[in-house]
């Protein structure tokens, strides 16, 4: 009999050391977003659980606690560069992302603390911005909690919170333009210019387009043969007025495309010389 018993003993040994653990899907599940802001990205990481027949504000993301925005571990965001929010200026890093819901107002809330799984866990010392944001009443019902990037312009975008029938957005901005006036000014005074793209920055965001044409004249001393340099030059001359030389320019730009056989500079030229009045 206790032979037996070692047998049976021997044998659940080696069945348990063999059994395989099950993989199941995650009732939440992770999701990382990494969205391209500014010159450099946002990235978002969060877990999304489901409705499943709850309601915001009671069973889920109670009113008046502190909230980790998602499930499972805590929600962060990390920033590549210094972004604005609610005023206040926060440098590159890692922070985490938390939300006190209530039925009118939600406080939006980045922190230093990347831990927060409860209310237990939070401290308010750590807050780097609270931000008031007014919750939008959705048609459709949103089952899956979902945070995403919406309304994005090269200096702005809008975090939004959706779950259920309701809508949070913390409005995030970056000042893209001082970094990238600051790296013009940085590589003009090198030997390498780059004037082209510095006149077209300049047309392309309302600058000073004297400016910009004399950036594409010296781009044109840099390449002669450039037909795209003399195509931007006539626009922006045409843009200031000066549609004599805007025509110059143009028909300068034409013919070094047809020497090169450049089909669709050929053309943006033939038209811009044709709506040319």
């Amino acid at each position: 009999m206790k032979s037996l018993f070692c047998c049976f003993a021997a044998l659940f040994l080696v069945i348990g050391a063999n059994a395989q653990p099950i993989t199941t899907a995650q009732p939440s599940p992770t999701q990382t977003v990494k969205q391209n802001f500014g010159l450099s990205a946002i990235e978002l990481s969060y877990s999304r659980p489901g409705l499943k027949g709850r309601t915001v504000g009671f069973e889920v993301a109670p009113y008046g606690a502190v909230w980790r925005t998602g499930a499972n571990n805590a929600t962060t965001l990390t920033f590549g560069e210094e972004v604005t929010i609610g005023g206040t200026k926060i440098p590159a890093g890692k922070y985490g992302l938390l939300s006190i819901p209530t039925q009118n107002e939600w406080t939006m809330i980045i922190t230093k603390q990347l831990d927060v799984t409860s209310p237990e866990a939070y401290k308010k010392e750590s807050d780097v911005v609270r931000v008031m944001a007014k919750p939008t009443k959705l048609n459709d019902k949103v089952e899956t909690f979902t945070i995403q990037f919406a309304n994005i312009t090269p200096g702005s975008t809008d975090l939004q919170v959706l779950w259920g029938n309701t809508m949070v957005s913390l409005p995030i901005s970056t000042d893209t333009d001082k970094r990238i006036m600051a790296q013009i000014d940085n590589l003009l005074n090198k030997d390498s210019r780059p004037y082209f793209n510095a006149a077209m920055y300049y047309v392309d965001n309302g600058k000073d387009l004297k400016q910009a044409i004399t950036w594409f004249d010296k781009a044109i001393e840099q390449n002669p043969k450039n037909f795209a340099s003399y195509h931007q030059k006539a626009k922006a001359l045409a843009k200031t007025g000066d549609k004599t030389e805007a025509r110059k320019a143009a028909s300068r730009s034409l013919e070094l495309a047809r020497e090169a056989k450049n089909n669709n500079y050929i053309s943006l030229n033939e038209k811009f010389l044709a709506d040319l009045k």
